[in-house]
């Protein structure tokens, strides 16, 4: 079987016309894929230099260091670019503040393939490059990021996707995979993409009613054996965005990981969801985001406290648009950046204090605290004397005009028979 799958993928290789390519900038994360792309560029498109350029989104260091050894395996030195600052600090704060979710799914790998793509793109451009490179399928969604990000960033360049352009099955990356030397390192079919916001498991690859075994997980714990005690979390708001976990000050890229830790082991952040992508088909898709559920949660409460009904209401549809875009590969589309205007006004209201007990995958808030708050009980409260109710007899009966009209309405249309 193997054989069978080895000699499938060289003939595919072997019938299909490539374009010529003299360097080759490789957006590199040291997969199966992106692995696979280095040989294919070498042996397929006889490309006379290849920069491999990994990008640091907060992927951790084991993934960073594995990716590295792999290229060394390859014969390859790779560039690898610092992004973690600006995707924390800029990309994933946006998100924050947008309530990104898109059918269920915290927005991540969406950002992060297109801030690794404009950073491939901006070196392919400073190393004369006149191809960008990428491992994308054909069958998902990363293709169309990618490609959007480095036609803007780097036009007027050759993008070439192996994977796709030869139409390999997986199965058949893994035989060439190992028939040429390369390591796999792969632990789930299909992979994993992990950023500190939300970690994708297995893209595409999730059966039906396929059972998910516990060690697919990197944070998440399963209630039955999560701690039987809640355990109580607090969070700290500063125009839209957490600034301290549990009274202490910190970044966004130490906060997140250790709400990740905190609320992973007490169940929270599982997501087993049925995705519609970019060409319209659905799959069931598999993440992990217990910090994003949290925060979430914890923003979009204090929101309610803080915004007024018409921001509120109006910002939902911002954040349905918002989301949308990004996830469709459009975050350098020049709506998205109009759209963050709009969420960042709102978010200069949008300060205080929130704690919740989480509790074997409940997220339970059970404190809050805002400056900036429009709650108030001393007026609103039943029980409370905060203004005469009686002024409101003639405003409800100013409400009430038009239903007075459109009794009369009725009347005449049942006079006439019409009714």
């Amino acid at each position: 079987m193997a054989d069978e799958l080895l000699q499938t993928a060289l003939r595919k290789i072997e019938e299909t016309e490539v374009p010529r390519v003299e360097v080759a900038a490789l957006a590199y994360s040291g997969g199966l894929d992106s692995s696979l792309c280095v040989e294919l560029l070498r042996r397929k498109y006889k490309a006379k230099k290849i920069y491999p350029i990994m990008v640091d989104v907060g992927q951790g260091e084991e993934e960073i260091r594995t990716g590295l050894e792999k290229a060394k395996v390859l014969g390859v030195d790779v560039i690898l670019i610092d992004a973690k600052d600006e995707f924390t600090e800029e990309w994933m704060a946006k998100a924050i503040m947008a309530n990104s979710d898109y059918m269920g799914y915290p927005v991540s790998t969406s950002m992060t393939r297109q801030l690794i793509a404009r950073k491939v793109a901006e070196k392919a451009v400073e190393l004369g490059a006149d191809a960008l490179v990428e491992g994308s399928t054909g069958k998902g969604n990363d293709q169309y990021r990618m490609h959007n990000v480095f036609t803007l960033f780097a036009p007027g360049r050759k993008i070439i996707v192996p994977v796709r352009d030869f139409n390999l099955t997986r199965s058949e990356e893994e035989a060439l995979c190992r028939a040429w030397g390369i390591p796999v390192t792969e632990t789930i079919p299909g992979g994993d993409d992990k950023t500190m916001w939300c970690r994708s498991i297995a893209s595409g690859a999730i059966d039906l009613n396929q059972e998910i075994p516990d060690e697919v997980w990197m944070w998440y714990v399963p209630p039955e054996k999560a701690p039987d005690e809640p355990t109580v979390v607090e969070l700290e708001y500063e125009r839209g965005l957490p600034v301290a976990l549990n009274g202490e000050r910190m970044p966004l890229k130490e906060l997140v990981p250790k709400l990740n830790v905190i609320a992973g082991r007490n169940a929270v952040g599982k997501i087993d969801i049925f995705e519609e992508g970019i060409m319209n088909l659905k799959s069931r898709e598999l993440y992990e985001a217990p910090a994003a559920t949290v925060i979430l949660k914890t923003h979009r409460d204090l929101e309610q406290m803080c915004l007024t009904k018409e921001e509120l209401m109006f910002k939902k549809m911002v954040e349905q648009r918002w989301a949308y875009m990004v996830y469709h590969g459009e975050w350098f589309h020049p709506l998205r950046e109009a759209l963050d205007a709009f969420i960042e006004k709102t978010q200069e209201m949008v300060n205080g204090t929130v704690r919740v007990k989480l509790y074997k995958g409940n997220v339970d808030i059970i404190y809050r605290d805002a400056p900036t708050s429009l709650f108030s009980p001393e007026i609103r409260s039943i029980k409370a004397a905060g203004f005469d109710q009686r002024v409101c007899a003639d405003a409800a009966k100013v409400r009430g005009l038009l239903f007075e009209v459109l009794a009369k309405r009725e009347q005449v249309l049942r006079e006439k028979g019409l009714r």
